[in-house]
């Protein structure tokens, strides 16, 4: 009777610390995209310009490499549980920045120190799923960012366009979830069982292998692709929203976000049995033609042309994440594999934060819509690029 009993009160226990790290982990993302929908806002309060706007949306991506990349072994040697509380406190720290900010000096350090704690919690957080539960974690890590972000640009839009103090109302909110989160996790089991008592510096193993070369270069221009457009709608999408709406601003401004990552989601579940190459291919093609009908509804000057535009292109943000991924994931060993992920992950945030950031000094120099084209052509031509290496490959 004692072990029949004590399976149903296991499952709870897996099913309540599952809930617990995916709430935190979705709290966590949500928050990166929360200051897109109110860049327009702190723009027309603080007057910067779009290179500014970028350059705030770059650190965060870049931080957030740090912590990722440098610090990604740190809750091997303390715990899941200890490194989860580290990035929550910090992450407070970064919601209490957003709340003082007075200039764009202030945006800055706040996405720094945001961006840093976000990488520190991502490998925590993902560790600590996969300790409970290797199979359903892994669903979790995968959809859960695209959530994260989508629930955070759309609520973070509702918030400032309907409710009062539009920028710092939903920074409140954010607190208030952290420090509830935290509490909790302080209450929760150590999910490592295995801790190493090795001596723990900040270190960055990045190493291609031998054999996964060609592959990485056959799914870059995609994975670059996917990245760009993803620093653009996070950074530039609410301002060419704002040029060519008329009202709820920021509101629309959230749902292009959200529909972008929405829909990367739902990719990512439709195509998770399918195979790489199959990904591959239909992510190219989705991002091929979600940037040209978002490029079509901007010089109509049709929202709605652009939010299916968004919506399509997150079709193929999903699908083309997705066949990189599990591209490079079949093909290294066990004790490779952390060496050829932090490389690809060092591409990816790298082609989401420097493309934006050059787009932001066009902007400034050419104007937002040449620039907008620009931008989008080269996300077309990228993805061409690697729809015909994928339709050659044998």
């Amino acid at each position: 009777m004692t072990l029949l009993s004590d399976r149903p009160i296991a499952r709870t226990c897996r099913s309540r610390d599952l809930g617990l790290h995916a709430v935190t982990l979705i709290a966590f993302l949500a928050a990166s995209s929360v200051p897109a929908p109110l860049y327009p806002l702190y723009q027309a309060q603080w007057g910067f310009s779009a290179f500014t706007i970028t350059l705030v949306f770059a650190v965060y991506a870049l931080a957030l490499l740090v912590g990722l990349l440098f610090f990604g072994t740190m809750s091997n040697r303390f715990g899941r549980r200890f490194v989860i509380l580290l990035a929550l406190g910090i992450q407070l720290g970064a919601m209490a920045l957003f709340l003082s900010a007075r200039d764009s000096t202030w945006l800055i350090v706040a996405r720094i120190v945001q961006g840093f704690a976000t990488g520190l919690a991502t490998t925590a957080l993902a560790a600590a799923l996969l300790d409970v539960d290797q199979k359903t974690g892994a669903t979790i890590n995968s959809i859960s960012p695209m959530i994260g972000m989508a629930v955070g640009a759309l609520g973070s839009g509702l918030l400032a366009q309907l409710a009062p103090a539009p920028l710092h109302l939903v920074f409140v909110v954010l607190v208030v979830l952290f420090a509830v989160q935290a509490l909790r996790t302080a209450g929760s089991p150590e999910t490592s069982s295995s801790l190493t008592d090795e001596p723990w510096r900040p270190s960055l193993r990045m190493d291609i292998p031998a054999n996964a070369r060609r592959t990485f270069l056959l799914v870059s221009p995609i994975n670059i692709a996917v990245w760009a457009l993803g620093g653009f709608f996070l950074s530039l999408m609410p301002s060419i929203i704002t040029e060519i709406a008329t009202e709820q601003v920021q509101m629309l401004g959230g749902g292009a976000v959200a529909g972008l990552t929405l829909a990367g989601a739902v990719a990512v579940m439709t195509l998770r049995g399918s195979t790489p190459r199959t990904a591959l291919l239909a992510g190219s093609v989705a991002m091929i033609l979600g940037p040209a009908i978002i490029l079509a509804g901007m010089h109509l000057t049709s929202t709605m042309i652009l939010m299916a535009g968004a919506v399509v292109s997150g079709l193929g943000f999903g699908a083309g994440f997705l066949g990189a991924m599990r591209s490079l994931a079949a093909l290294a060993m066990p004790e490779k594999r952390a060496g050829l992920l932090a490389a690809f992950y060092t591409e990816s945030y790298v082609a989401n934060a420097v493309p934006a950031l050059i787009a932001g000094f066009m902007a400034r120099h050419g104007g937002l819509f040449e620039t907008a084209t620009i931008f989008g052509a080269a996300i077309i031509a990228l993805a061409t690029l690697s729809l015909l290496l994928n339709l050659s490959k044998k």
